[in-house]
Order: structure tokens, then C-alpha cells, then sequence
């Protein structure tokens, strides 16, 4: 084959693995001439500072373009460039930190992607950490026998509050007295709404003449119980 400034020639009668194989050698000169020019704009700033885009006008070449090109070759030296990716899959990771520029080097490089299937990679990564992640609650479990359960739902309904509401509240009231001699009692808004009630039910954790009548026979099941 014969190259000139304004084409390729080809022989006539080339074998179709001769053409292929030019083929590839072509690209492989327009993927090596992007680094080529930008290190060499690269080069020309740090040393010619004052007559580097004289030098570009006399080449002819398009200083936007080139500005592009030096721009990545700063982002990867020659050591972290990868022969077996494209100018533009660095490109592509040109803006990364050095780390993760690495890493999507490595996958792309090990799952052959082209710069299409990168780039789709990375957005679908962005998407998927920019969703808002709602947090999960623990379901505490508690083992209740359920003859006291029953007791204990008795009670809320004299009372005429929610059962939820009545445990919460018998619990925040529990743990109050128990942190009072450490200076620490914080009273919920729902043991204020329950002063002045008088429990007519007994539940566990009141004293002892609340406690429970005797006869009764005790059957545990778990049961969740909303905090």
C-alpha cells in the first residue's frame, strides 16, 4: 500500500487477510497519533511557553483538538497508558482520581470493552449510587407468652389507647424509674398522656400486687413488638 497526504493506495487483487490486517494498522496509527500530538503539545508548553502556538499554527493543526489531546496525556503518563485500550478509553477516565482510573482500566481492559461499553458502565455505577438508599429498621422480636399478651391487650383497651402506644409507653415508664437515681429520666410525650390513669389491668414489671393471677397458664410465641 502507498500513502499519500490525500489518500491510500491499494494494490489490485489484495487478499482479503492483507486488507484486514491494514486495517488494523491504520487505526492503530490514528489511536497513537492522539497521544503523539499530545505529548507534544504537552512538550511544547513546558519548554516554549512563549512560542508553543506558533509552532501549532505552522503545523496547521487545531489548537481546541490538540488542547484535548494534551489535556489526557497529562491525565496518564506513559506508564499507566494501556497499549490494548484506545486514546479514547482514556479519555473516557481522564477526569477520575488516579485510583479509580486504574480500576476502570483494569475491567475494561479485562472484558474487552469497547469505549461505548465503558462509557455505559460507568453511568449505570453513577445511577446506581445516586439512588436515595431509605434505611432499615430492626424488627426486635420478643418472646410474650400469650396469656399475658392477651392481658396486656385487656388493658389498653380499658384504657382506650392504642396497644402499640400502651407498651411503648409502659416501657418508656419502666426504664424512666429505673434511670431516675442517675439523673437520666427523659419522659416521653406518651407517659404524660398516661399520669392520672390508673392501670386497671396488671402487667408485668408493676409491683407485686399487679402480678399475675395465679392459675394462669403461661404459653410463649414470639411476637414483634413496634420501638
Amino acid at each position: 500500500m502507498l500513502t499519500t497526504r490525500v489518500g491510500l493506495q491499494m494494490p489490485t487483487g489484495m487478499a482479503y487477510d492483507e486488507w484486514e490486517r491494514a486495517g488494523r494498522q491504520l487505526a492503530d496509527v490514528l489511536d497513537s497519533s492522539s497521544w503523539w500530538l499530545g505529548d507534544w503539545l504537552v512538550y511544547g508548553k513546558d519548554h516554549y511557553t512563549d512560542r508553543y502556538q506558533r509552532g501549532i499554527r505552522a503545523a496547521g493543526l487545531s489548537y481546541q483538538t490538540l488542547r484535548n489531546y494534551a489535556w489526557v496525556s497529562r491525565r496518564f503518563d506513559h506508564t499507566r497508558r494501556r497499549p490494548t485500550l484506545s486514546f479514547q478509553h482514556h479519555a473516557e477516565l481522564a477526569s477520575m482520581p488516579v485510583e479509580e482510573q486504574d480500576l476502570w482500566l483494569d475491567r475494561a481492559e479485562q472484558r474487552q470493552w469497547t469505549t461505548k461499553q465503558l462509557r455505559g458502565a460507568i453511568r449505570a455505577t453513577r445511577q446506581s449510587e445516586q439512588q436515595p438508599r431509605t434505611p432499615t429498621e430492626p424488627n426486635h422480636r420478643l418472646e410474650v407468652p400469650g396469656s399475658r399478651l392477651q392481658w396486656w391487650h385487656k388493658a389498653a383497651e380499658r384504657l382506650g389507647i392504642d396497644f402499640e402506644q400502651w407498651v411503648t409507653a409502659t416501657l418508656d415508664s419502666a426504664a424512666a424509674s429505673a434511670l431516675e437515681d442517675q439523673g437520666k429520666r427523659e419522659e416521653p410525650k406518651e407517659i404524660s398522656e398516661l399520669k392520672g390513669r390508673k392501670l386497671t389491668t396488671p402487667v408485668a414489671g408493676l409491683p407485686e400486687e399487679n402480678a399475675r393471677p395465679e392459675g394462669l397458664v403461661e404459653r410463649t410465641r414470639p411476637v414483634a413488638i413496634g420501638a
